[in-house]
């Protein structure tokens, strides 16, 4: 986030196109395919309703008394979180070993939303149907969880030597309120302005030679880039994204799993 503020159909529908054009078999036979990204006929496009379902079961969907939506620590999205973090633990052990070229320091970026912030209490919340002003309303109001584990993972490898970076599609006027979450939700890491950057279109930094006309992938790498020509080496770039991913300017990339909405 932010992002386009599509239909809910629309935003379920591009998650699916999107993992099947990965080759991610969500729904077995009968999913639309790479060589059919215009369903032929209706057997091709999985039922909406059954897509929520399976988004819901796959996080955990835990209800509250006053009616909030939350994902389960025991939840199949919580164990595959565990495992990329297991993985990305035992690479930052390495890494964070080695002495890299010169005297640049090492560094990990991570984006924020369904990375290190959880976005599915608000996706409930607006069923699935994003707007800027439902995301302003939420995120002045109300924390995210963290992402299960993320926080950990992120207060260990700071003490283990890496500076932390977010890197997020956040609008900058949602500064304030993104620091507060994050801290509130135990990232324990230097949380001022040279550590955490957000979108600003209006106004973009002189280091973004696209200017007002960065795509994501754009901004998050040249962000990147720029993050390195301070003086970092970063060894790994986390995002939910591919978009958060691509670009370069990172030795290894962490993709984390996320089946609500896709950002090209």
């Amino acid at each position: 986030m932010p992002r386009p503020a599509l239909s809910r159909r629309a935003r379920l529908g591009g998650a699916v196109a999107a993992a099947a054009v990965a080759g991610t078999a969500l729904f077995g036979a009968g999913q639309a395919t790479a060589e059919h990204s215009v369903p032929r006929t209706d057997k091709e496009i999985p039922n909406l309703t059954q897509v929520q379902d399976k988004i819901k079961a796959y996080y955990g969907d835990t209800v509250t008394a006053d009616g909030e939506h939350y994902a389960s620590p025991a939840s199949n999205y919580a164990r595959q979180i565990r495992g990329i973090e297991a993985k990305a633990r035992t690479y930052l052990t390495g890494a964070l070993a080695k002495k890299g070229t010169g005297k640049a320091k090492p560094a990990i970026v991570l984006d924020m939303d369904d990375t290190t912030l959880l976005t599915y209490n608000y996706e409930l919340k607006v069923g699935f149907n994003f707007t800027p002003a439902s995301q302003d309303e939420y995120l002045e109001h109300t924390d995210m969880a963290a992402v299960f584990g993320m926080n950990d993972l992120v207060n260990w490898a700071h003490q283990k030597g890496a500076e932390v970076f977010f890197v997020t599609g956040r609008k900058e006027a949602q500064r304030d309120w993104s620091v507060r979450n994050l801290k509130n939700v135990g990232y324990a890491v230097p949380l001022d302005r040279p550590h955490v950057y957000l979108r600003d279109k209006e106004h973009p930094p002189a280091y973004l030679p696209c200017g007002t006309t960065c795509s994501t992938i754009d901004f998050k790498s040249g962000t990147r880039r720029h993050i390195e020509s301070l003086g970092y080496r970063i060894v790994a770039n986390f995002g939910d994204q591919y978009s958060d991913l691509a670009g370069g300017a990172s030795r290894r990339t962490f993709k984390l799993p996320n089946p609500m909405y896709y950002l090209p």
